[in-house]
């Protein structure tokens, strides 16, 4: 029986049928001797089940012919071409999640810095959610200055994604601080008068990831990090809509710098 000092990531590995077959045994005395990540598996073995469920949807749509050409003829130069084979990854990870194996992307942030950048996420969300005077600092009819002057203040080219087919339409923005940086929070309200954001940060050191899902208290966020920045969708709404939302949002980002 191979020994070593496993950790949550090993959780994952299982999970994901990814671990060596020799250290199996290991990990299972491991994980039945450890309470604390035994439960912990269990809760993430459950988000993988609603994931799959929140995202069935998805699961049928085809792979982009244009993200098929990128992974069939290897990685493509630029800036572009990274965002396109990291998004083609992601569609073809989700794909094969919902198909029954290979759900790591879909995972609880584990890096502190991914904690605290979804934190502030919500945090965000849920101070400016609330707000009935007060919502935004520039709105919607005021789109293009809107744009202009936040990509400007964080230093990435933004997009307000248009999310009318999930029955969202944009209120305005705000600039906001993170660590020392500048955010900027997009926000969305339905015909019901609820609201989801989305929250967008330059992140230039991390490296990219597939999406990832965390809730702090009746607040759930969808993010992601792509090349050089990070994109956190916020909301109290319906788990599935907010993934539809988080997904749409994605595509939107994947679309605009690709052009």
């Amino acid at each position: 029986m191979t020994r070593r000092d496993f950790t949550e990531n090993d959780i994952h590995l299982a999970l994901d049928g990814e671990m060596p077959a020799e250290e199996r045994a290991a990990f299972d005395h491991w994980l039945h001797s450890n309470p604390e990540m035994k439960a912990r598996s269990l809760r993430f073995a459950e988000d993988r089940e609603r994931l799959r469920q929140a995202l069935s949807g998805i699961a049928g749509e085809p792979v982009p012919y244009r993200l098929q050409h990128v992974l069939s003829e290897g990685r493509p130069s630029g800036r572009a071409g990274r965002w396109l084979q990291a998004a083609a990854a992601a569609v073809i990870f989700v794909a094969g999640a919902l198909g029954g194996y290979g759900v790591g992307l879909w995972q609880r942030p584990t890096a502190q810095h991914d904690r605290a950048f979804v934190n502030s996420a919500i945090q965000a969300h849920d101070m400016y959610a609330a707000e009935k005077l007060h919502v935004v600092e520039v709105k919607a009819d005021q789109r293009d200055h809107l744009l202009g002057w936040l990509s400007k203040r964080v230093g990435v080219q933004l997009v307000a994604p248009d999310l009318s087919a999930q029955g969202y339409d944009l209120i305005g923005g705000r600039l906001l601080p993170d660590a020392g940086k500048a955010a900027a929070q997009f926000m969305y309200q339905n015909a019901d008068g609820e609201r989801v954001s989305l929250y967008v940060t330059k992140e230039p050191e991390r490296s990219q990831t597939g999406f990832k899902s965390v809730v702090e208290g009746s607040t759930r966020a969808f993010y992601w990090m792509d090349d050089d920045y990070g994109c956190a969708v916020a909301g109290v709404t319906p788990e599935k809509t907010l993934a539809s939302i988080a997904d749409s949002t994605y595509r939107q980002y994947l679309a605009a710098e690709s052009r």
